[in-house]
Order: C-alpha cells, then sequence, then structure tokens
C-alpha cells in the first residue's frame, strides 16, 4: 500500500521525473550592433540661395607686402560695390578692389593690439560676402583671387578669428590652415564657419606664410 501511493504522488508531483534536455549547440548570442551613427552637425546647411549673405571683414597679412599699392580688378556685380568680394552660391567670387597698407607685413597674423582701436584697423582689408557655412577651402580661393602671394605653389594660409573677450580686449584665436597647392589638401579646408564656432560680427585675420 505504501509502494503504491508514493507512485501515485510521484506522478502527481512530478518527481522522479529526469530533467529537460538542454538545447544542443552554443547558446545564441545578441546580434551584433553595427556601427554608431555618424554624429550630427552642429548646424544646419545654408540655403546660399534664400539666405542673405553676411559681411567678413578679412584682414591678410604677407610676409612680403606691397607698400601701399591697390590691386584693381574691373568687374561688375549685382551689389555694384567695387571694394567688396561676394562668394556667390555656386562658390564663384566676384572680385572688387582690394587696399594693401603701408604696414610692412612681417609674416605671422596680426596682433590684437592691432585692433584696439576702432577705426584703425589693420589696412590690409577685404570685406566679404558669405554665409556661416562656407569653408576655409572657399575663403582661400576667395583670398588667392586677389593676392598673388596666396597662389605660391608653396603659399600657406593660417585662418584666426578676431573679436573681443568679456572685456572688450580683443582676442586673435587661430582656426586652421590651408596650402594654395591643390595637392596638399588637409581637413581644416571642409571646416566651415559654423563649425569653427563664428559669430557675426567677428573679424578673419588671414597670414598668408
Amino acid at each position: 500500500m505504501a509502494t503504491e501511493r508514493r507512485n501515485r504522488d510521484d506522478r502527481i508531483t512530478g518527481a522522479g521525473d529526469p530533467p529537460p534536455p538542454r538545447p544542443a549547440g552554443r547558446p545564441q548570442h545578441q546580434p551584433q550592433r553595427g556601427p554608431p551613427p555618424p554624429p550630427r552637425s552642429k548646424f544646419e546647411p545654408v540655403d546660399r540661395e534664400k539666405t542673405c549673405p553676411l559681411l567678413l571683414r578679412v584682414f591678410t597679412q604677407l610676409e612680403i607686402n606691397l607698400h601701399g599699392s591697390t590691386t584693381e580688378v574691373s568687374i561688375s556685380h549685382p551689389l555694384n560695390c567695387p571694394h567688396w568680394l561676394v562668394l556667390q552660391p555656386r562658390g564663384r567670387a566676384v572680385r572688387g578692389t582690394i587696399t594693401q597698407g603701408r604696414d610692412g607685413g612681417k609674416g605671422g597674423h596680426h596682433t590684437k593690439e592691432d585692433f584696439a582701436i576702432r577705426g584703425k584697423e589693420p589696412k590690409d582689408e577685404v570685406q566679404i560676402y558669405t554665409w556661416k557655412d562656407a569653408t576655409l577651402g572657399e575663403l582661400t580661393d576667395l583670398v588667392k583671387e586677389v593676392h598673388p602671394e596666396a597662389r605660391k605653389r608653396e603659399a600657406k594660409l593660417s585662418f584666426a578669428f578676431v573679436y573681443p573677450d568679456r572685456n572688450g580686449i580683443f582676442t586673435v584665436r587661430q582656426v586652421g590652415m590651408t596650402y594654395a597647392n591643390a595637392n596638399k589638401r588637409n581637413l581644416d579646408e571642409t571646416k566651415a564657419l559654423a563649425e569653427l564656432n563664428f559669430q557675426i560680427g567677428d573679424y578673419l585675420d588671414v597670414a598668408i606664410l
């Protein structure tokens, strides 16, 4: 009687049943994830056909300066402003007049003292209408349009932003370097003004080395 009761209890509780078989083969792994998505751009591309360009004051410094000379380029353009460069939507420059001062360039960037007095900025200035998504490569081509020294194969162009700090003292901050030689491309050429934290009202200082 005790044996019969124990067998009945085993059938009810499942005691004595063999453990369920394990799945054959290696355990399945979670599917591998693909590469992370590329980082989002810090700025939205500008529709140059619909967006009004900004005025950028560009100051150049040459190792060998043309003392007080003026390079005249006769060409007409929509804004009818002969002293300005215009970067058109397709990236082509409309050239105007550039006046080079008597500062006797020593190479390298202008100093913050050169911008200390408003209205007495360096005389080697080009005014450009452009957009915040303009790249250093595009600006290099603009400078090469008006500066023969920037077209030399061995020439390098160093770019710096000039702006006042919290105390109103001007700061010169280098942001990139490009090459005049088309065979010496680098990543700085693809950097846009907006990516480099350019703010409307900043000056651009270009050292032609």
